[in-house]
């Protein structure tokens, strides 16, 4: 047959091999193009395993020990590569008919990172050791009244004093330890353990090695994919991190392409990224408001004027001005992606300087000549002066200037006391010693806001930070905490939004998004909301930077 193509093919003059020539090429283009138009309609493009992705994180790792780590944050970043949750480990999970005790039946032939076994043992012994007091771990209060029974090498039961609906969230966060690594360790002494650096793990990653400088300042932690992961196994085999001591020097290095990916920057750093990326926008359960502490000033005790300062309190201009637009209008104690939120518990969210003034007009507070208002009660002439502490943050101290230049044009003094965090933390916090203090509260992920409203939390170690008390809302508070029924928990959560709303004990401002920046040939990070930032890694191993085309 070809020798018959090549003798007509010689057959032909000049121009006629020209023709012949071209209109091969046409077919055969035409041909290879059919073909590759029906493998692409019927593949479809997947992620694949390969490459390699650097961290950027501020700070250094200290303790990477589920027993007693997670006291900052680059120790819960890298506790959440490392260490898998009892749900994650878990085949099943059943729940008791009085709602009291969860049994656990973990996968089969679990392993660490060292090829050694992973079982209830590990888990019972994780569990005593945080609850043990001369451990002294920072994850005890979450724990209190729990108790735990070995059923087999495989399976336990987990047991609360009285059903508490949210606990699934209790295991969902539970990371275990290795008693093969830290049994033999005095609990008192398990922070002086080189396995705090070098641990043995059961997350999608392991460790691997680090690098450090003269200083001991840690510049690198090397990671790998886990092969013995309870989940499906990472996509990017190689995982490093690098740590900086603050985030000019990430961004730079960011520019530099010797990081893909930084998170928990300030949004006016944005414009300093300068090469190709991507920005994602996450949502985090955590709002700051500014409480109010009754006690402490008699004008706050007045209905009209904790309605008023909310009024005149310029939310949606510290959001634009402050987070360039990238934060969360807050109206209440829950936040509206978090289950509960009810809309029509909150009538308006719109500052109105107006609105303030005729308020405070209406009740009797009258201008003085020194441009603050006043009135007599009783026979005490009470003047609105008061003192806000406020953490020495940036945005924080951006925010009261805001909320200090709106108040004062309305007649309404405001003193701003900014103190160092640790210091605000340590002493105001602790004794309640404030009128009001601009602070945050960082939820779990649930509508469980017991530890923030219910009037047994107003003192230390206890989270109500406005000193509220309320029979009803504490009826309520205690009673989602038990009930399973999701409809049922939700009507109770809208009348305790509404409550609230009404009683203004805080003026609510905002809940600021969480900023991640990468490149753009990262795959499979999609969240939306996360319930901690160390969750942003929680589908890590889904992450990829490789693809593939596979057959439909």
């Amino acid at each position: 047959m070809f020798r018959t193509l090549i003798r007509l093919f010689r057959s032909f003059n000049k121009t006629e091999r020209y023709l012949f020539i071209g209109a091969l090429a046409i077919f055969v283009v035409a041909f290879g193009f059919n073909i590759a138009t029906m493998f692409y309609n019927s593949t479809t493009l997947t992620p694949a395993s390969g490459g390699q992705y650097t961290e950027g994180l501020i700070g250094q790792p200290v303790t990477l020990n589920p027993l007693i780590g997670g006291t900052n944050e680059t120790d819960k970043d890298l506790i959440e590569l490392l260490f898998a949750d009892l749900i994650t480990l878990s085949e099943k999970y059943t729940v008791s008919q009085d709602g009291k005790t969860w049994t656990i039946d973990l996968k089969p032939d679990l392993l660490w990172s060292d090829g050694r076994p992973l079982n209830a043992d590990d888990v019972i012994f994780t569990l005593e050791t945080i609850q043990a007091t001369e451990t002294a771990s920072p994850l005890a209060t979450s724990w209190q009244g729990v108790s735990i029974e070995r059923i087999s090498e495989r399976s336990v039961a987990i047991s609360t004093k009285t059903p508490y609906a949210f606990f699934l969230d209790n295991l969902a966060n539970f990371k275990i330890a290795p008693q093969h690594i830290f049994q033999s360790i005095p609990p008192q002494n398990l922070h002086l353990s080189s396995y705090n650096l070098e641990p043995v793990s059961s997350g999608p990653y392991e460790f691997l090695t680090y690098e450090k400088e003269k200083d001991g300042f840690i510049t690198t932690y090397h990671l790998e994919s886990n092969p013995y992961y309870a989940g499906e196994r990472a996509l990017i085999p190689s995982f490093n991190i690098s740590f900086f001591r603050n985030y000019k020097d990430a961004i730079v290095a960011f520019n530099q392409k010797a990081i893909d990916g930084l998170g928990g920057f300030d949004p006016a750093n944005i414009d300093d990224l300068k090469i190709t990326h991507r920005v994602l926008e996450i949502n985090v359960p955590r709002y700051y408001a500014v409480f109010l502490n009754q006690s402490a000033n008699p004008a706050l005790k007045q209905p009209e004027i904790r309605t008023a300062l909310d009024a005149a309190t310029p939310k949606r201009e510290i959001i634009d001005s402050v987070f360039g637009s990238r934060a969360l209008l807050v109206n209440g104690p829950i936040l509206p992606y978090i289950s509960g939120y009810d809309t029509s518990a909150y009538t308006t969210d719109t500052a109105s300087g107006t609105r303030a003034i005729v308020i405070l007009e209406d009740n009797g507070w009258k201008l003085d000549a020194d441009g603050v208002r006043s009135k007599t009660i009783g026979k005490t002439v009470v003047k609105l002066e008061f003192e806000m502490a406020v953490p020495e943050i940036d945005f924080l101290v951006q925010t009261a200037q805001k909320i200090q230049e709106a108040w004062t044009a309305l007649g309404i003094k405001l003193t701003l006391n900014v103190i160092a965090p640790s210091e605000l933390s340590g002493t105001a916090i602790k004794t309640r010693n404030y009128q009001m203090v601009l602070f945050g509260n960082i939820l779990r992920g649930n509508p469980d806001i017991f530890s923030f409203w219910h009037s047994n939390q107003r003192f230390s170690p206890g989270l109500n930070l406005s000193l509220y008390e309320n029979a009803s809302v504490d009826k309520l508070l205690e009673g989602i905490r038990k009930e399973f029924d999701e409809a049922k928990r939700n009507e109770a959560l809208g009348q305790i939004q509404a409550q609230i709303f009404k009683d203004h004990p805080a003026i609510f401002l905002f809940s600021p998004t969480y900023l991640y920046a990468t490149t753009k040939d990262l795959g499979g990070f999609d969240e939306k909301f996360i319930t901690t930032t160390s969750y942003r890694f929680s589908n890590v191993n889904r992450w990829y930077l490789e693809t593939s085309r596979v057959f439909k």
